[in-house]
């Protein structure tokens, strides 16, 4: 008995293309899978005469499933391998999966610290008046006070402090400055930060965030400073600068800071990209919502 067209596509892609059983199973399963489909739809249907909108109605009918976009894309790679295959071989005449495309996959929410969680870390009495243990406040309050990215932090130069005008000089991505003001509280720590620091530290350069011997923080070493601490206050995976970043955009939104607002502060060049925070806020809306409603 001759071998079916996805019998002859696996194993070539077994034995000629070298591909693992992983691989060589997910796309049978995703092409068994849309056999049975376009075969459910009429029975007259094979391979070589399904059509674009056949495929785009097993794409949809795989989300009513509860497929994950990654999944559905999975299956349409899957077709598109196979219909190359065919194609070469003469095995059909046309491909219909060549222009289609697959769902977007859905973005994780960035994730963000409670604001009575930076308060109990900020605020907490462990905090000595050494070196290090100033600087890594001095860190934290900046990160989330300011929404600085990592390597903007580590770019800030003393100049680039005005105290006189609360705000600072940001370098941000493609050299792009923009100037971020600052409020009391940071001012204090920034003060002190560098008082203590000029006291114990010879600077080999103009940086404000400096290390031991004198030289400028790297971005790894911030990171590990960031991550010790709020993993004092947190159980979450993620502890990393960037999420004071998200917590700082998500507390300004709570506090109805304008959405172009926070836009500028945080550099970002367009809006969508500062739009996520709103998904954010609006997902502790619908916490409270569950959590308060009579019939949440």
């Amino acid at each position: 008995m001759p071998k079916s067209v996805v019998d002859q596509f696996l194993n070539y892609l077994r034995y000629e293309r070298n591909r693992s059983e992983q691989t060589v199973g997910r796309y049978e399963i995703s092409l068994r899978d849309f056999e049975a489909y376009f075969q459910s739809l009429d029975s007259g249907l094979d391979w070589a005469s399904v059509d674009a909108d056949v495929i785009r109605g097993w794409m949809e009918s795989l989300m009513d499933r509860g497929n994950i976009a990654s999944t559905v894309n999975t299956g349409l790679s899957a077709l598109r391998s196979f219909y190359r295959f065919a194609l070469a071989r003469n095995l059909v005449s046309h491909d219909p999966a060549h222009s289609l495309t697959g769902p977007k996959k859905r973005k994780p929410l960035p994730q963000f610290m409670r604001e009575d969680e930076m308060d109990r870390l900020l605020d907490q009495e462990e905090w000595g008046d050494n070196f290090l243990d100033v600087r890594a406040r001095t860190i934290l309050i900046l990160l989330y006070d300011a929404g600085l990215r990592r390597g903007e932090l580590t770019g800030l130069n003393d100049v680039d402090v005005d105290f006189a005008a609360g705000q600072l000089k940001v370098t941000g991505k493609r050299n792009k400055q923009r100037i971020v003001p600052f409020g009391e509280e940071l001012a204090e720590q920034l003060h002190h930060y560098m008082e203590v620091r000029d006291a114990e530290v010879e600077r080999s350069d103009d940086a404000l965030f400096v290390e031991k011997d004198g030289s400028r923080m790297t971005g790894l070493q911030v990171y590990y400073v960031v991550r010790k601490n709020l993993s004092k206050v947190t159980t979450m995976k993620k502890r990393s600068p960037h999420v004071l970043r998200h917590s700082f955009a998500t507390a300004m939104l709570n506090h109805d800071a304008g959405l172009e607002s926070v836009q500028k502060l945080l550099g970002h060049e367009s809006l969508e990209t500062t739009q996520i925070y709103t998904h954010t806020t609006f997902e502790q809306l619908r916490r409270v919502y569950k959590d308060a409603h009579p019939r949440g």
